[in-house]
């Protein structure tokens, strides 16, 4: 089995930074494409970042200049750094990554369970 764990957010005033982690553990033989979605209240999950394997990164406008993604190939894990934070930025944040198993031969989406950023006075 795969799994990916968040770890990193929580609660931060406006202007403030924090420091995502995803980590993808078990039968993993692969992994391509990671990212980080959000998802706020009564609203639909929405793609924040996503890396690829060579390292070229896409960013949704709402956080061009102020999040960034990276990643260690080696430790399968991915990164977002979040600064100048704002309060439309509260939301549950949830990793996804691109894994193939070993014995699968495909690439399969995988997500974690999320993580709650809240950026608040």
């Amino acid at each position: 089995q795969v799994q990916l764990v968040e770890s990193g957010g929580g609660l931060v005033q406006p202007g403030g930074s924090l420091r995502l982690s995803c980590a993808a553990s078990g039968s993993i033989f692969s992994i391509n494409t990671m990212g980080w979605y959000r998802q706020a209240p009564g609203k639909q999950r929405e793609l924040v970042a996503t890396i690829r394997r060579s390292g070229s990164t896409d960013y949704a406008d709402s956080v061009k200049g102020r999040f960034t993604i990276s990643r260690e190939n080696a430790k399968n894990t991915v990164f977002m750094q979040l600064n100048s934070l704002k309060p439309e930025d509260s939301a549950v944040y949830y990793c996804n990554a691109d894994v193939m198993p070993y014995s699968v031969g495909s690439y399969w989406p995988y997500w974690g369970q999320g993580t709650q950023v809240t950026v608040s006075s």
